[in-house]
């Protein structure tokens, strides 16, 4: 999976990408839409605004890859700061899921829309505003399945361990995925990097 992002005039990135690639790409952008959930729907007849200020959780997320996409904002070591923690949880979760379904969609939308080639692969053109949620899923995709893996700061390195894992690892398809993610991730924020 060798596609990296390169800048397109605009502002915009392209990259390359086989069918596998795209499949890979989509079927994780929808596991990520599963995980983060639906959101909250708007109830026929209901103020508008109202949804503006409903109030979200109060309580970190269970699950350890939602609460790596979800972090406490203060720390938990006493208990003014879970305080807070929880007010600005209360306050923020609901926008910041919003957010990051937004651009999981996003994803999922651009690569619905691409024509395949010839030989079976496409290039994926996104636009300055598609970069940005192209951005924001791929970390969100790379925090989930470092998460899930259990990455460490220490794996990340040239000698990490996942760099060495056997075939037979059962681990090893989702290390590749999460490596990869991480090269298009580092791609991608080349080509927005002002010369």
């Amino acid at each position: 999976m060798a596609g990296h992002f390169q800048a397109t005039p605009g502002g915009g990135a392209s990259v390359a990408l086989d069918e596998v690639e795209v499949a890979i790409l989509r079927s994780l952008a929808v596991q990520l839409l599963e995980l983060i959930g639906p959101g909250d729907q708007p109830v026929e007849g209901e103020d508008p605004l109202a949804a503006l200020f409903a109030e979200g959780p109060s309580e970190p997320p269970a699950d350890p890859a939602l609460a790596r996409l979800f972090p406490e904002a203060y720390g938990d070591e006493d208990k003014e700061l879970r305080e807070a923690s929880a007010e600005f949880r209360r306050f923020t979760e609901n926008d910041l899921r919003t957010r990051k379904r937004e651009d999981a969609l996003a994803v999922v939308r651009s690569l619905d829309a691409l024509s395949p080639a010839a030989d079976s692969g496409a290039v994926l053109t996104l636009t300055p505003d598609e970069c940005h949620h192209w951005l924001g899923s791929l970390n969100d995709l790379r925090l989930t399945i470092g998460t899930r893996l259990e990455v460490s700061d220490e794996d990340e390195g040239k000698d990490g361990s996942l760099y060495r894992l056997p075939d037979s690892d059962p681990r090893k398809p989702m290390v590749m995925a999460y490596l990869w993610l991480g090269a298009l991730q580092e791609t991608l924020v080349e080509t927005l990097m002002p010369d």
